[in-house]
This record gives C-alpha cells, structure tokens and sequence, in this order.
C-alpha cells in the first residue's frame, strides 16, 4: 500500500467530503479529506492504481490537485 497526502483546491463543505472520498472508494483507493488544510490523504495499492489515476478521479469531481 502507498500512501500519499495531495493538495486540492476548491472543496468547502461537508458534500466535498463526501464526493472526493466517495469518488476514491469507487476505484478502491480509501481517501481521507481535510478541509481545514485543503489536502486529501489518500491509501492505495500501487499494482492496481497510479497516482494520474487518483488526481484524475479528484479532478472529475470538480476540484484541482495541486
């Protein structure tokens, strides 16, 4: 399992949360959001996915990984 903390801008609320971390347990990665620092740190197995795949699956929730 690797484990990353990326920043992303633009989540606000407690719906935020629940897209983002929603959207990461869909493609079997467990997501963690912290709103206060605007980052989500996230679980996955590097055999299964690729970090593109997870800052793609944020971004098509509406919000920017920088």
């Amino acid at each position: 399992m690797q484990n990353v903390t990326l920043e992303v801008e633009g989540m606000t609320c407690g719906h935020c949360v629940n897209s983002v971390e929603g959207a990461l347990k869909n493609i079997g990665a467990k997501g963690q959001v912290e709103l206060a620092t605007k980052t989500v740190k996230v679980q996955f197995d590097e055999n299964k996915l690729t970090l593109e795949t997870i800052k793609e699956t944020i971004e098509e929730q509406g919000y920017d990984v920088v």
